[in-house]
């Protein structure tokens, strides 16, 4: 029977997706984003582990379908009545793209809102097995230089390209472009500009920017890395709106954070 690799299921969202939401967090991804919040879930979709307040804990728990389709119905009460559903995140979803086809097809066949979250880092074909079986898609728009976004987080911006064009080709879907505003990395003029035009050019005028925090800061400690954002300074709330107004003055609609 397939399983999924899980390393965290958060019940109640009210972020990444609308209404109540349970995020499923699917473990594996092959990026190596500098400011990755969920540094555990990187690499193979393998088991590892932590060290956290001197306890020795695993990391990542196989689940069979129907397990986890049963972890997901615990909330359905809570989809129903606040138009949420079932969040797909990672990771990168596509690290696991057999096994989440599986499990957007057991909750959309129950009539449950289901979306994901990725980067479109591997070819189109991953994608196309989800797209079927997704009503939202939130698809984060990173690095768009090709040569710095190999060098610094290896992801390829064609594929990107490719993954995000075929998820807007399908129109019962709804595509969200994230930012994520990376002090240093994604929140250059230049890049913000790039990000623009290419929205521009596929008519896509809503975005969700997503500033930078240090949440994730801890998880360096536990996993024994090195965390190399740690004399990051978040943006200020007026550059945050800065960077919403340049998007605006282009006729994109810019939520910050997905709350607006």
């Amino acid at each position: 029977m397939n399983k999924g690799l899980v390393f965290n299921i958060q019940r109640y969202s009210i972020h990444d997706g609308g209404g109540i939401r349970t995020i499923i967090f699917l473990k594996g991804c092959p990026l190596a984003c500098p400011w990755c919040s969920n540094p555990e879930s990187r690499k193979g979709v393998q088991p590892s582990s932590w060290r956290k307040n001197g306890q020795l804990e695993v990391i990542g728990e196989w689940y069979d379908l129907d397990s986890l389709v049963e972890e997901a119905l615990k909330d359905e009460i809570f989809y129903r009545t606040s138009g949420g559903g079932v969040t797909l995140s990672g990771g990168e979803v596509l690290m696991q793209a057999d096994f989440a086809a599986e499990l957007l097809r057991e909750l959309s066949d129950l009539g449950i809102h289901t979306a994901i979250e990725t980067t479109g880092c591997f070819p189109v074909e991953r994608l196309s097995k989800l797209l079927p079986y997704v009503d939202q898609v939130l698809f984060d728009l990173k690095i768009m230089d090709e040569s710095i976004s190999r060098k610094v987080i290896g992801l390829d911006v064609p594929t990107v390209k490719e993954n995000f064009e075929a998820a807007l080709m399908n129109k019962n879907i709804e595509v969200i472009p994230r930012v994520p505003l990376i002090p240093g990395y994604t929140d250059s003029r230049s890049n913000l500009q790039a990000i623009i035009d290419y929205l521009k050019s596929q008519d896509v005028f809503d975005v969700h920017l997503l500033p930078f925090h240090q949440y994730g800061s801890s998880k360096y400690d536990y996993l024994g890395w090195e965390y190399e954002m740690k004399d990051a300074v978040t943006l200020t709330g007026q550059e945050i709106i800065k960077i919403k107004t340049l998007f605006e003055e282009e006729g994109i609609k810019a939520n910050i954070d997905g709350l607006e």
